[in-house]
């Protein structure tokens, strides 16, 4: 039992680590990578931070993760889903990349929700 609870740990802090630095990561190329057409420097990169809201709602659902992983987890692998309608799964110009960076989401929020499982896992002798 105590093996199962310690995998559950070691699978969700694991999985918010990759997240968290998924989300940084991604957060910081969309604030930076339209900001040249704004005139670069700093007030480009202030005319082109609603590119990066829908990041900084994607860094809060990891908060809410760490905080609560079954909700954060369903959360978070709902956000997965609806990117690939976002970034246009349907399109004849769907690339690898934005299903790569869809697919990650799902991925790890599903193991936010095996990790609080394999946490919250009853005994056997319990039942």
């Amino acid at each position: 039992m105590k093996n199962k609870q310690n995998t559950g740990r070691i699978i969700g802090k694991t999985s918010l680590i990759i997240l968290w630095i998924f989300g940084i990561l991604i957060f910081i190329f969309a604030l930076l990578s339209g900001s040249e057409s704004f005139g670069g420097g700093f007030m480009g990169i202030i005319k082109n931070s609603p590119n990066a809201l829908p990041w900084v709602l994607f860094l809060a659902l990891v908060y809410l993760a760490g905080k609560w992983k079954l909700g954060g987890g369903i959360l978070i692998v709902l956000l997965g889903f609806s990117m690939f309608y976002f970034f246009g799964i349907t399109a004849s110009n769907f690339q690898w990349p934005a299903f790569a960076i869809s697919l990650l989401p799902i991925v790890l929020g599903g193991m936010l929700i095996l990790s609080w499982g394999l946490t919250h896992q009853k005994n056997d002798s319990d039942i």
